[in-house]
């Protein structure tokens, strides 16, 4: 989870995207009070800070994705479970004490994704998040590299082939036999469409990078976009996330709610991108490496050292809520 694919130019550029950005704080304000709730599609949670979806959580820590909804019940943070998450939507919903959001990879057969958001909505997920920008293979180098020199037997997890996905709690009574992969190549526009008169929850798209396809979406019925580049695990494109959030905000123009998520680490980091005008960010190897060391518990502290730094950021800027951080207090160096 640590690598990236190709040269990781793109996971490099997620961390030093964020020095291209400064900070322009304000004086003279109370901020002995700071509130970091928010509303996020018509729910209110204690901080703008989101648990991305993760596949496989249960190769971190054995309570995997339950652990994490827990640790998301106690802060109460928004949380978006993965396909291919080790626990099932139904699990992970009644773990996490209140409605989640369910990613979808849609395969290449409408039929399979179908099922797959039907048993989201049954289970109350309020909003499905289709995933863009991983879209058929990679070469992650470095893994590969480190991989030759792993020796432990690793069969009882991971087998070759399409087999290990049949597994996932969430195809549980799917037929894959026709399919070969979770990735769905041949996504357009008539699929969200489609997708849209299949289910009454929200649609958002994950991994928009382009204005053009930022206004697209809002254009077309989506109620909110994830700015993210897979955290530079799914393409070698080299633009950061937080460098890019500045053009899709101007495209949308307000219509729709904007996260972003890819590389964040610091309270600082998340109060720029909060400031240009994101209303959630992301994170998602912060929180593995907390699963990973300690469990829940570990979750649970990288999300309170985050929101901490979050709270402190806000007091240097001069903001004492969400709503005062504003265009104004960040600049591009």
């Amino acid at each position: 989870m640590a690598t990236g694919v190709d040269d990781e130019v793109t996971l490099r550029a997620n961390r030093e995207g964020f020095q291209k950005f400064q900070l322009r704080p304000r004086r003279l304000i109370d901020v002995s009070n700071i509130d970091t709730s928010t509303e996020i599609l018509g729910a209110r949670y204690a901080s703008p800070i989101f648990i991305c979806p993760t596949s496989a959580n249960q190769a971190f820590h054995p309570d995997g994705d339950v652990a994490v909804a827990k640790a998301a019940r106690s802060g109460n943070h928004l949380q978006i479970l993965s396909t291919l998450a080790t626990t099932s939507i139904e699990d992970a919903t009644a773990a996490r004490g209140a409605p989640i959001w369910f990613q979808l990879y849609a395969s290449p057969k409408w039929e399979i994704a179908q099922a797959l958001v039907k048993r989201a909505e049954r289970g109350g997920c309020p909003a499905i998040v289709v995933t863009l920008d991983n879209l058929g293979g990679r070469k992650e180098t470095t893994y590969l590299r480190l991989r030759r020199t792993d020796t432990r037997e690793c069969s009882s997890c991971h087998t070759q082939g399409w087999g290990y996905v049949a597994r996932k709690p969430n195809y549980n009574g799917l037929d894959l036999s026709s399919v070969t992969s979770v990735l769905g190549t041949n996504l357009t526009w008539d699929f969200i469409k489609r997708l849209r008169d299949a289910v009454r929850t929200k649609i958002v798209l994950k991994g928009i990078l382009a204005h053009e396809d930022a206004k697209l979406a809002a254009d077309n019925g989506v109620d909110a976009i994830i700015v993210s580049n897979h955290g530079g695990r799914g393409e070698d494109s080299g633009r950061s996330t937080i460098d890019a959030l500045p053009e899709i905000i101007e495209a949308t123009g307000g219509k729709i709610p904007v996260l972003v998520d890819s590389g964040f680490r610091r309270g600082t980091d998340v109060v720029k991108a909060l400031a240009m005008g994101a209303k959630g960010v992301g994170i998602g190897r912060p929180f593995l490496w907390g699963l990973g060391a300690f469990g829940q518990s570990g979750v649970e502290r990288v999300l309170e050292i985050l929101r901490t730094e979050t709270q402190i950021a806000m007091q240097q800027v001069g903001a004492p809520s969400i709503r005062h951080l504003v265009p104004t207090m960040v600049r591009r160096a």
